[in-house]
């Protein structure tokens, strides 16, 4: 893989790369066609597909986590992605005479809060291979998804912090007809389990709605306190955290006001889910 990002750089193609952890669906598809217009036709499109073990603690869905390699070739192939990139834990994490794979990249501001707090050792994880990513297809441009908010501005520090050659475009979520944004772990959601997991999606609406009229703010306290009510109410639904912050920095904040963004992670039943908006 680093051979042909090479000589793709060697001959003037732009190359564009989408990180997945397979599973796709129409967002992950709506990633590839961003990657297309950034760099063009005659631009070189790679998904790796990749279930990181790192950015799994003991006990989550690493080996639960759905994957259906064949499926994703094939819709990969239909996008008009130029390379899967699909490596194995021996490619990725070497083990050698000398010791096992023991460097990991840490980002030690913005990873603290929501997501951080919530699974300490996940971001090291996301970090970690997103840079051996970066290295091994050499891409000149990388596209994330808005649902991972928090991760996607992480990507951004550490390129920015470590001189990565790379530009990070982060594409808008994807939603389902009735709001609940896409997901590989949707395919978690049985019965009425999926119908109940729409409230995320309702909890950002009501705090939109909160802040609607112009100049209104309302403590974040309060505003956190109503919406885990409002959550309480759907029986398979358990809050892990809600968090209003500064979209640029991350940073917590005590007012909401329009601008501010929200995002919370839920659990419906046994599946974790996370969604984030703006305000």
């Amino acid at each position: 893989m680093q051979r042909l990002g090479r000589s793709w750089q060697r001959a003037g193609a732009r190359v564009g790369l989408v990180p997945t952890m397979g599973c796709l669906h129409d967002a992950h598809l709506s990633l590839v066609r961003r990657a297309r217009r950034a760099v063009g036709p005659r631009g070189r499109v790679v998904v790796s597909i990749y279930v990181n073990p790192t950015q799994f603690a003991p006990g989550e869905d690493f080996a639960r986590y759905p994957r259906d390699l064949a499926r994703d070739c094939g819709l990969c192939r239909a996008a008009g992605v130029d390379v899967i990139f699909a490596p194995s834990d021996r490619q990725m994490y070497a083990r050698g005479a000398d010791g096992d794979f023991s460097t990991f990249v840490s980002e030690e501001s913005l990873a603290r809060g929501m997501e951080g707090a919530a699974r300490p050792t996940h971001f090291r994880g996301v970090t970690t291979v997103v840079a051996k990513l970066f290295h091994l297809v050499q891409p000149e441009v990388a596209i994330f998804g808005a649902k991972d908010y928090q991760q996607a501005a992480i990507i951004k520090r550490m390129v920015r912090d470590l001189n990565f050659p790379v530009k990070i475009i982060v594409a808008p979520i994807r939603r389902e007809r009735d709001g609940l944004a896409m997901s590989s772990r949707n395919r978690y959601l049985t019965g009425d389990l999926r119908r109940q997991a729409v409230v995320l999606w309702q909890a950002l609406q009501r705090a939109r709605a909160a802040v609607r009229p112009p100049g209104k703010t309302i403590p974040a306290a309060r505003l956190k306190a109503a919406l885990r009510r409002f959550i309480a109410r759907t029986p398979a639904a358990r809050l892990d955290y809600m968090e209003f912050f500064d979209p640029a920095t991350l940073t917590p904040v005590a007012k909401v006001r329009r601008g501010v963004h929200l995002a919370l992670a839920v659990f419906v039943g046994g599946t974790r889910l996370i969604d984030n908006t703006r305000l």
